[in-house]
């Protein structure tokens, strides 16, 4: 189950979900494309991108805690090799980068 690049999909897909670093590295290891590496690359862009936020005054500490309840359920699904969309914005996630 191993691409060419010799990094399982499941461990690229465990990679996207650590921060902007892991994201873009697990981008570039996703050559030739996995699906489940794809669906969880795409899954924490938009998770990196709804994050942003949080960066609003008052509510946006509120919108953070959920945004890490979102990754902890994406990360675990990545772990349990399953594909799983996060909650809420999950499916929209998968039609918005659908070119990932």
């Amino acid at each position: 189950m191993s691409n060419s690049s010799g990094t399982d999909p499941k461990t690229v897909g465990i990679i996207a979900y650590i921060t902007l670093i892991g994201w873009i590295i697990a981008l570039v290891l996703n050559n030739p494309k996995s699906d489940f590496a794809s669906f969880h690359i795409r899954q924490m862009l938009g998770l990196i991108l709804i994050s942003l936020v949080g960066i609003i005054p008052f509510i946006g500490w509120i919108f953070s805690l959920f945004v890490l309840v979102l990754w902890i359920l994406g990360f675990i699904s990545a772990v349990q090799g399953e594909k799983k969309p996060v909650p809420v914005f999950g499916e929209m996630f998968q039609k918005w980068f659908s070119s990932l």
